[in-house]
């Protein structure tokens, strides 16, 4: 009875060991199933899920986007005038004056200005300026289609958004101190490039919503251009003139006396050089 009571014991015991490894192998899955998973597949799982987020979101926003510019260069009879008839275009369709530069010179006078206009106004605004110029010296209108660009920044900036939300879920999950510092190197990468898509982007919708006109104004109206009107006034300003590049000159020698002085130097011992041989 004895040798059958030890036997039963030992031949129950196997069995008590194989359960004990099972629940142990068990729960060190749970744990490990725990962890957060490497970047790289992160980053694979959130842009294949983003992919189609973008790709539903271009085929309903699509949408032309166009950057439209212009530069007009025509003569004015008039400054003054034209300036004004600008300035009535300009609050007529809510643009706005980006830069102003005027100037004269002998032959004429100019008034060069850089219109920021609503893209819906473009057409319109060049209607307006244009009443009562007799002839362009230069126009030319280009539209330039960035919608294939504007679709794609904007299609990576929303999966750079998306992978974001995820490293932070997994930083909020992670355990170890490595997992934490090799999340948030990926995090500050991310936060990156994020922003150089967003501004990318500000400057596509700027230039998009508001396009950009430029103005060359001159007159060749003597009474303007601070030119005289009589012959005699035409002849002091040429003399003037010829006098100001004379003291120009003198003060450019001025600036390089040393040079002449070694040129006289060496001219001056090459002629004593040959008058020596000669004699």
């Amino acid at each position: 009875m004895r040798f059958l009571f030890l036997s039963a014991i030992l031949l129950t015991l196997p069995a008590g060991c194989k359960e004990e490894t099972t629940e142990e192998k068990t729960d060190a899955v749970v744990e490990t199933s725990l962890l957060p998973p490497p970047p790289r597949e992160v980053a694979m799982e959130v842009y294949d899920s983003a992919a189609a987020v973008v790709s539903e979101t271009t085929e309903t926003t699509l949408q032309p986007k166009i950057i439209k510019t212009g530069t007009l260069r025509f003569e004015s009879d008039n400054l003054d005038q034209s300036f004004a008839a600008v300035q009535q275009a300009v609050m007529k369709h809510k643009a706005t004056v980006q830069n102003d530069e005027s100037g004269k010179n002998y032959s004429h006078s100019f008034r060069n200005i850089t219109v920021r206009v609503p893209n819906t106004s473009f057409d319109a605004f060049i209607a307006d300026i244009s009443k009562g110029v007799k002839h362009f010296d230069r126009k030319e209108i280009s539209a330039e289609d960035v919608t294939e660009e504007y679709v794609d920044v904007e299609a990576r900036l929303k999966a750079k958004r998306l992978l974001e939300q995820r490293y932070l879920e997994l930083l909020s999950k992670a355990a170890k101190v490595s997992e934490m510092l090799e999340i948030e190197r990926e995090l500050s990468n991310i936060r990156e490039e994020i922003e150089a898509k967003e501004g990318r982007l500000k400057y596509l919708q700027s230039q998009v919503a508001m396009s950009t006109v430029r103005l060359e104004m001159y007159t060749n109206n003597a009474s303007e251009s601070g030119a005289t009107v009589s012959y005699f006034g035409k002849m002091w300003n040429a003399l003037q003139e010829g006098f100001n590049n004379i003291a120009t000159f003198f003060i450019r020698l001025l600036h390089v006396w040393p040079f002449i002085l070694i040129f006289v130097v060496v001219i001056g011992f090459i002629r004593r050089r040959f008058k020596k041989k000669t004699t």
